[in-house]
């Protein structure tokens, strides 16, 4: 009995896969609090979005993938940025304009190149196919994400609840909110092998609306939202193995139905 249940532990694929989902859970849950408090969700999806053509510029010209991905990134914050700023048109629309823009055009670039790198790879992640780079990558930007977050976690959630008093008091509001962007972008960067750009949104919002759900404090926020995302991304790996299903939309499947129960939960807690 106890070998079958810790079957899937014994396969190397498998063991990577368990490791990739535990190194990006962390940094994934914690930005996830920021960004739910912001209201950055939108954000957060056009900066999943935009990174495609970084990632088809950087093959073509023969960098790593993740310095492409990573300016991608950071050229759709910036843009909607000075667009927002420089117009009359309301930040969310600008996102879906760029996001949209830049995603498409991503995908006319693919098509115009020969490639061993399926689509769907890019696209859904391909955590069964992790290696030890992908593993070191990960692991990389997980700790300077989670430390960049818990060293300034304080002047992040002062900018991210009323940015007035932050300028008032003298934070550097202009760095947190492009440090935070740049932090994003790292994340996302992430999270591409393991879950791909379409459902790397649900790693950075479902954590941190779930946890938002059951606490009032934020550093049991924080907990909270590791805690769901390491269940939900080892969860999802061995599920997968056992229902043959693709592991990252288990793992996010399990977000939502986390979620779900949340949501039931306070909503009773308040009924009562």
């Amino acid at each position: 009995m106890m070998e079958t249940i810790l079957l899937p532990f014994q396969f190397p694929f498998m063991q990577n896969a368990f490791l990739v989902a535990a190194l990006i859970a962390v940094p994934c849950a914690m930005l996830s609090c920021f960004m739910v408090l912001k209201g950055w969700s939108l954000m957060g999806d056009a900066i999943s979005h935009a990174v495609l053509p970084g990632i088809v510029v950087a093959y073509i010209v023969g960098i790593p993938l993740i310095i492409g991905a990573f300016c991608a990134g950071m050229f759709c914050a910036l843009s909607v940025g000075y667009l927002k700023d420089h117009s009359r048109i309301k930040q969310d629309t600008v996102m879906g304009v760029v996001f949209a823009g830049m995603f498409g055009f991503g995908l006319v670039l693919y098509t115009k190149i020969q490639t061993n790198v399926h689509l769907d790879h890019i696209l859904f992640g391909n955590i069964l196919g992790v290696g030890s780079v992908d593993l070191l990558t990960a692991g990389l930007v997980a700790g300077g994400v989670t430390a960049v977050l818990l060293v300034f976690w304080r002047d992040l959630l002062l900018h991210a609840f009323d940015p007035a008093q932050a300028r008032a008091i003298g934070l550097p509001t202009q760095l947190l909110h492009y440090g935070l962007l740049a932090v994003l972008s790292l994340t996302i960067v992430a999270t591409l092998k393991a879950v791909g750009l379409i459902l790397a949104i649900g790693l950075l919002i479902a954590p941190g609306a779930i946890a938002f759900l059951l606490t009032r404090r934020f550093g049991a926020m924080m907990a909270v939202a590791v805690a769901v995302t390491l269940v939900a991304g080892i969860g999802g790996v061995y599920l997968s193995f056992w229902i043959d299903s693709a592991p990252a939309p288990t793992i996010i499947l399990i977000l939502t139905l986390l979620f779900i129960l949340a949501f039931v939960v306070r909503s009773r807690a308040h009924a009562a």
